[in-house]
């Protein structure tokens, strides 16, 4: 098992309202009003109030070059993810004492939304006093999925070494991919869901000294479960350009929900001998309104085990990979009662569905 200790966040400096967002996007794209009275609704319905970017809105209606996109995802992905670091090894709501940095063992760090070698993590180890011999992961290419592969993949190792810990890092820059003149639908939907954040995640094995620094009701995470749907490479991802990374968005998104992840959390509670009825709450990255709701009929759950995802979504977008931690911070500082189990749920391109099964204590 692995304890889910602290979670440290931080947003990008620019915020933005839906609407904000909406009229910058009819400044960009020269529609005929037909095509704008189909298409605006879609940020009408993605159930977002704000989001939060990385750049300003002059800067979204420049033409840029996929290195200088880089290069800026590069000095935000850095900084962010050391005010999240910060922000989880000193939280006094999770932690009754600071962890300090030469207790990490193993950092994770997880994006999609850039790329650099040496790695980020690579990065994060010379700007804090982290240890020479950490062990370093970094994990690319897993979109809104990679903070729930993230964990799991910390649970894996710590179940090997359980006298450890491990900092998982979520890092994703969506404004910095935006693409201006790329005037599909699939674009403006990106538009219409997609913001910034970075998170930070400690998990601590269950004979490690650490775990006496935590206060308050944790998560375990008790299994994990992952599902490649094949043939499915279309559905989301990127496509790479000279002008940076353009989105691949299907629209059959949510009935994927009600085939593949419906086959996929069914067979998963199954093979934990779980009835649906038991789960407290999900856990649930957002993905949009509609994912979730799909999420809701298949589950036949309700509306408050996912209101932090709704919550998360109105206020933050769907921060890719990101967004999951956030969703999951809510849940523990709202607190939960002890031996209630949660499901911790991502989609991602591949087509992939990752499930963790939470248990409270």
């Amino acid at each position: 098992m692995a304890i889910i200790g602290s979670i440290g966040t931080k947003t990008a400096n620019h915020v933005y309202s839906q609407q904000q967002i909406k009229q910058i996007v009819q400044a960009i794209f020269d529609y005929p009003e037909r095509k704008w009275e189909r298409l605006l609704p879609v940020f009408d319905h993605a159930k977002i109030e704000k989001r939060q970017f990385a750049v300003d809105k002059e800067w979204l209606m420049q033409d840029h070059r996929f290195p200088e996109r880089n290069e800026l995802y590069i000095q935000h992905a850095l900084s962010d993810s050391l005010d999240a670091i910060d922000a989880c090894l000193n939280d006094p709501v999770f932690l009754k004492e600071k962890v300090p940095f030469e207790a990490i063992d193993m950092l994770i760090f997880v994006s999609s939304t850039g790329i650099a070698t040496p790695s980020i993590d690579a990065r994060i180890m010379n700007a804090r006093p982290f240890r020479s011999d950490m062990r370093r992961m970094p994990l690319w290419g897993l979109g809104c999925a990679g903070g729930a592969m993230g964990l799991a993949h910390a649970k894996d190792w710590l179940a090997a070494h359980p006298d450890k810990t491990c900092l998982v890092i979520c890092c994703e820059m969506c404004s910095l991919t935006f693409q201006k003149n790329d005037d599909r639908k699939s674009n403006l939907i990106g538009t219409a869901l997609f913001g910034d954040g970075t998170s930070a995640v400690l998990l601590i094995g269950s004979n490690s000294p650490y775990s006496e620094h935590l206060q308050g009701c944790k998560p375990r995470i008790c299994n994990s479960s992952t599902l490649t749907q094949k043939n499915s490479e279309d559905i989301m991802g990127w496509e790479i350009t000279e002008t940076g990374l353009k989105v691949i968005f299907s629209k059959s998104i949510p009935s994927l929900v009600q085939s593949v992840w419906k086959k996929h959390i069914f067979t998963f509670l199954k093979d934990n001998k779980l009835e649906m009825e038991k789960i407290h709450s999900f856990v649930a990255h957002p993905g949009g309104a509609k994912v979730l709701e799909a999420m809701e009929e298949v589950t036949n759950a309700g509306r408050e085990k996912f209101r932090y995802s709704y919550k998360i979504l109105a206020e933050h977008g769907n921060m890719s990979s990101t967004t999951v931690h956030f969703v999951l911070k809510k849940w523990m500082e709202a607190g939960v009662t002890p031996q209630e189990k949660s499901i911790l749920s991502a989609l991602g391109p591949g087509f992939s569905s990752e499930l963790l099964l939470l248990e409270w204590n």
